[in-house]
């Protein structure tokens, strides 16, 4: 297993190239983690910059001595995979922003749909996107990732269709067989720039939403002869792109 991951805001280093991880990261290494001199840790700020440590010293509670000697810098992923995702009901939208942080999706875009029984209005949208933000941060650290995906804003149905636009490979996961949808696990991807993927509600994308975005140049898809929950079913799409476009090879 690769070193456990802890977020920092900057890489400045003391004396000797030490740095000392406290506040709530530092007590999470240090009290829960239990982190011991010799052991490996890597601090990022999970925007790609990242810096492989080793441990020199956990003091009290909530503070952890590292050896810092150099900061990498991982470069942005080819192509890059952005999910557009449904609003679903209860918690399952953080089950689906962290298991599609799990698999490497780069980043994610809550969508609030006709057909969205979930609606983020006022201070419970904005403690919903906090939550899917929270959750994509400590999914980063758990799945040992150095650049976590970024959570934008919540978008309407027409900033979907113009992030569409502009994307290298535009795809809407629409399951209405009668439409004519291609698989996707045959369609031709690029090698780099920008895949946009819509996931739709429970209720699937409405004809209105799906006239708009294929306007946008997006092309309906499926994943299989099976329909998925809205939750899950970026999270088997993402994964099913990495495989196809190489990111896992």
């Amino acid at each position: 297993m690769t070193a456990p991951v802890f977020v920092v805001d900057h890489f400045d280093a003391g004396g000797g190239g030490h740095y000392v991880l406290d506040g709530p990261e530092g007590r999470h290494a240090v009290s829960v983690k239990r982190l011991q001199p010799g052991e490996d840790v890597i601090l990022t700020d999970g925007a790609g910059r990242w810096a492989d440590c080793v441990v020199l010293a956990a003091e009290g509670k909530d503070r952890l001595v590292v050896q810092l000697d150099s900061v990498s810098e991982e470069p942005q992923p080819q192509p890059r995979i952005t999910v557009v995702q449904a609003l679903p009901k209860g918690d399952r939208g953080e089950l689906a922003v962290e298991t599609m942080t799990e698999v490497g999706v780069d980043a994610i875009v809550p969508w609030q749909a006709a057909r969205c029984i979930t609606q983020w209005r006022g201070d419970r949208g904005l403690k919903a996107l906090a939550k899917w933000r929270a959750t994509a941060r400590e999914a980063g650290k758990q799945s040992r990732r150095v650049r976590f995906p970024e959570v934008a804003d919540a978008a309407s149905t027409k900033q979907v269709a113009a992030l569409l636009a502009t994307a290298d490979f535009a795809a809407v996961l629409h399951s209405d067989f009668e439409h004519g949808s291609e698989p996707l696990a045959t369609a031709e991807l690029p090698a780099e720039g920008e895949i946009v993927l819509v996931v739709g509600p429970e209720g699937g994308v409405a004809k209105d939403e799906l006239a708009l975005f294929e306007e946008a140049g997006a092309r309906a898809y499926v994943l299989g002869p099976t329909v998925l929950r809205t939750s899950t079913a970026g999270t088997a799409a993402t994964a099913l792109l990495l495989g196809r476009t190489g990111r896992w090879s």
